[in-house]
């Protein structure tokens, strides 16, 4: 009997994640990277420069670096030509952090410490921004940045670069469909409050009403901003004001200034 075309799918998807790896880049993140208990390493490249920087990290580290001459690293690793690499590559398995339901809702909302914070990330793209996003989200006690697993930034070494460290950390999670992951976090107990440039109210106001209930900031891509379905299911939509016309924020100064309105209520 022939397999229906989707499990034919599945199966394949399935099999695409276990060969995936992940190519980290730049001594901070390396570093970090060896230092997480929680990595799969696979291949460490280093020049003879870098491993002497590396240090007692590299020492305590359960994998050997194979050492190149610096001017043969871009040939000896499969980077993007405009990777600053310092001379220090990691081959990794993508981190596995658990389901939303293990990682945010977990146990009873009123037994946590503080209160409960979460990012969503609708469709934003650029590994920059929710490396940025992941590093705020890290230093304000977020408990997930959480994003969709297409249309939304992988985990690549340019991301883990610009979370300096922080996505080794702070938990990243991709799920299927954003508006479902809202639902379960509005059902455990969540208020989430979608950033809108054009809402009337200030995202002060929406965090005063959510009093201390757990919060989940949703953050859209800059320009198409939230999409119809993410800004129906959010409880709020608030605007961080501005002080001129102008008022607009790269998504991921959007994301520090509102996760740390919510994190100092």
């Amino acid at each position: 009997m022939k397999k229906p075309s989707w499990v034919i799918d599945k199966e394949r998807a399935k099999r695409a994640a276990a060969a995936e790896t992940v190519w980290l880049f730049g001594l901070h993140a390396v570093r970090d990277a060896l230092a997480n208990p929680a990595r799969k390493r696979l291949r460490l490249v280093l020049t003879k420069n870098a491993a002497d920087r590396l240090g007692p990290a590299l020492d305590a580290a359960d994998i050997a670096p194979e050492i190149v001459d610096a001017r043969k690293f871009d040939a000896a690793v499969p980077l993007a030509p405009d990777s600053v690499h310092q001379g220090a590559a990691l081959e990794v398995k993508p981190l596995a952090w658990g389901s939303l339901e293990e990682v945010c809702i977990a146990g009873s909302l009123s037994e946590q410490e503080g209160r409960p914070l979460v990012v969503l990330l609708d469709h934003v793209t650029d590994p920059h921004n929710v490396g940025a996003v992941l590093r705020s989200a890290e230093v304000f006690g977020a408990r997930a940045v959480v994003a969709t697993a297409r249309h939304s930034a992988p985990e690549t070494g340019a991301l883990a670069k610009t979370a300096s460290g922080a996505l080794e950390r702070q938990p990243y999670l991709r799920v299927v469909n954003l508006a479902d992951a809202m639902q379960k976090l509005r059902d455990a107990g969540f208020v989430l409050i979608g950033l809108a440039g054009e809402a009337e109210t200030t995202l002060d106001a929406a965090l005063a009403e959510a009093g201390p209930r757990p919060v989940g900031l949703v953050l859209g891509a800059e320009g198409p901003g939230l999409r119809d379905k993410t800004r129906a299911t959010c409880d709020h939509l608030a605007r961080i004001p501005a002080a001129s016309g102008f008022g607009s924020l790269n998504v991921s100064n959007a994301a520090a200034i509102a996760l740390y309105a919510a994190a100092t209520r």
